[in-house]
């Protein structure tokens, strides 16, 4: 049975579920490229615009999680700052409700903080991970909270569609406020639902090095205990392999998750249809990370991704046929079929190679090597569409970001990688009932 704390933490992925779905996946791409529409850019230009919003977050993100990780390990404030993120993010989600038609630019920088936050969030959300669980627990307790997030990100995202799709049912004017109050909704679940956290997970303790990380002298030593990450990083060898492996695979992801339904809407599927297909992504995912953890016990983890990286390879296929409601359906269906499994086992493949006494500095290194490679992914999507007039080509340059990503994982030794990480445990201190 799951402990309290661990139950608390699942649910903070049921709690910033919802930006992800409501927000970053169903509502506000097609909403963005209404407003940039009604300011006079084609509806090409509004996907590509996006796409190069999208990269420009994901590079904000990846230049200061390194930084950020390590001030955390390092003061043992990892709450702390999985708070303050998870606030910016709640508090630029609600903020979005006062947009009006044609404020892109302004729309723009909403988003690109509330998303700030939220993945920001995810780093010192992630690095607690490996304090509850240790060996095959972190793949079951990963699936788990996977699956409780595509819940309750599946619960509000269905609410949300009633708003959208009958108002008066909310008495609600039309559906440009219903859109709007959906923003609202996702900061309130968002900050109600991430309380359990912080009442019920310890914090880890601060590292025994050079005292408490606060002010200039901790910025100093969080640059210098980053430097001897990257000094030592031969050491992981096949962490590093994973690392390289997960920038190139994870770009791909993370690219259909952001553009899906701004791509969708660039082809004429309506809004009712691109919410409904992510309500069937989330219906899918729930079972199906459960399916995957108990897949990675009998296949092992790494072969349970390569086999979710190779559903994703013909979905970028596919996208590029994408014609109608049906088939953007159907492909949102296989979506949910492997993304949660593939994003789980990635998270717990990975703890399982981190030392746990400098897990949120090495999840800083996780996120900044799936965000500062995502960049390309959007960048690409943005650049093909405004060179050709159109997004099909952007979404079947994926395949090679699925097949690369896949190849370098092939060649990574999970095994390995536990030793090395024990190992490192040792040397610092710890012991096996630390």
């Amino acid at each position: 049975m799951l402990t309290r704390a661990r139950r608390a933490w699942c649910l903070y992925d049921w709690a910033n579920s919802a930006f992800a779905t409501t927000v970053m996946a169903a509502l506000f791409p097609p909403f963005f490229s209404s407003l940039a529409r009604s300011a006079g850019a084609s509806a090409t230009e509004a996907t590509s615009w996006w796409g190069y919003i999208t990269a420009g977050t994901l590079l904000l993100v990846a230049l200061g999680a390194p930084v950020l990780g390590t001030l955390a390990d390092l003061g043992g404030r990892r709450k702390t700052f999985l708070g303050f993120f998870a606030g910016l993010g709640i508090l630029m989600t609600a903020l979005m409700a006062t947009l009006g038609d044609a404020a892109w630019q302004r729309a723009a920088v909403f988003f690109v903080l509330a998303s700030f936050g939220f993945s920001g969030s995810f780093i010192f959300y992630e690095s607690l991970l490996p304090q509850l669980a240790q060996g095959r627990d972190l793949d079951r307790l990963s699936t788990r909270a996977y699956a409780l997030g595509y819940l309750g990100g599946g619960l509000l995202l269905i609410l949300n569609l009633l708003m959208v799709t009958s108002p008066h049912w909310f008495g609600l004017p039309g559906k440009a406020v219903a859109v709007r109050l959906s923003f609202v909704t996702v900061a309130v679940w968002w900050g109600l639902f991430s309380l359990p956290l912080f009442r019920h997970v310890p914090e880890p303790a601060a590292v025994p090095a050079g005292g408490h990380a606060t002010g200039r002298r901790g910025l100093l030593a969080a640059f210098a205990e980053l430097g001897a990450t990257f000094r030592e990083i031969r050491r992981y060898r096949s962490l590093s392999l994973f690392l390289a492996a997960y920038w190139i695979y994870n770009d791909g992801i993370g690219t259909i998750v952001k553009m899906a339904t701004v791509y969708g809407a660039e082809i004429g599927v309506g809004l009712t249809h691109l919410m409904g297909a992510l309500v069937l992504t989330q219906v899918v995912g729930v079972p199906c990370s459960l399916l995957f953890g108990r897949l990675a016990g009998r296949l092992g983890t790494r072969a349970a991704i390569l086999l979710a990286l190779g559903v994703y390879g013909l979905i970028s296929v596919g996208g590029f046929f994408l014609a109608s409601a049906t088939h953007f359906y159907i492909l949102a269906g296989l979506v949910g079929l492997v993304q949660g499994g593939a994003q789980a086992l990635s998270r717990s493949f990975f703890a399982g190679m981190v030392p746990r006494h400098r897990t949120a500095e090495f999840f800083g290194f996780y996120s900044t090597s799936g965000k500062l490679a995502g960049i390309f992914g959007p960048l690409i999507f943005g650049a093909v569409g405004q060179l050709t007039g159109s997004s099909r080509l952007g979404i079947l340059s994926l395949v090679v970001f699925f097949g690369v990503g896949a190849w370098l994982l092939s060649r990574v030794d999970g095994e390995d990688g536990l030793r090395a990480a024990r190992q490192a445990e040792l040397d610092a201190g710890y012991t096996v009932g630390d």
